[in-house]
């Protein structure tokens, strides 16, 4: 195992670790008792985040529709000398298949009801899609010309809420322990990884966005 692979890992388990982290103290706060995989589930529960089930429901109908027709990822995705407008649809389709699919879209349904609640309905869709939209044109620039998937949005929308919680949380060991995920975004856009520009939209972002939750997360 080479160098780069050492820290591509390490970046990757510094981003999963500290955001699962993250999402637990979100989703259990206020309901200590409660495991956070249950916690989660709760972020649905009634006002229920709309714009994060329209979110949901589109990305997982559409990854449904390429398996129906395959020809919709050539169609969408990015590619070398690809037109410029393939930095948004590439997020529509993702072009590993059906693992990348059910991923992709269990991690949508996680963070993004989280993300709703703690920012915004509508600055959640901000993050997501220019985080989205930068990492794909980055992508297509020379950092990974081929490919399709909304992996890149999901860590706009972690890195968002971790320069909020950074700002705006109540554990003071765990406002520190985030500063890993913008850490992380640098270092693997030091190697060149389209997850990296999006982790770091993200964050720059979470700047602007980040403020007092702006919905309580377990009322």
């Amino acid at each position: 195992m080479n160098s780069h692979t050492v820290f591509l890992y390490a970046c990757a388990a510094a981003v999963m670790v500290t955001g699962t982290r993250l999402l637990a103290a979100l989703t259990t706060q206020g309901d200590k008792d409660l495991p956070p995989p249950l916690a989660l589930l709760r972020m649905w529960r009634r006002p229920v985040p709309m714009v994060s089930a329209v979110l949901v429901s589109v990305m997982a109908v559409l990854g449904l529709a390429q398996t129906v027709f395959p020809s919709m990822i050539g169609a969408l995705e990015r590619h070398p000398g690809g037109e410029w407008w393939r930095a948004g649809t590439a997020l529509a389709v993702q072009s590993s298949g059906w693992f990348q699919i059910l991923f992709n879209v269990a991690a949508l349904a996680a963070v993004a009801p989280v993300a709703e609640r703690r920012l915004g309905p509508w600055p959640m869709v901000l993050a997501f899609t220019v985080s989205g939209v930068v990492a794909q044109a980055v992508s297509m620039a020379g950092w990974s010309r081929h490919g399709g998937g909304d992996s890149m949005a999901i860590c706009g929308l972690v890195g968002a809420l971790a320069v909020s919680y950074a700002r705006h949380g109540s554990l003071p060991a765990l406002r520190r322990l985030v500063l890993l995920i913008p850490a992380a975004g640098l270092l693997l856009c030091l190697m060149t990884n389209n997850h990296g520009a999006g982790l770091l939209a993200g964050c720059a972002l979470g700047v602007g966005l980040a403020a007092p939750v702006r919905q309580p997360l377990t009322a």
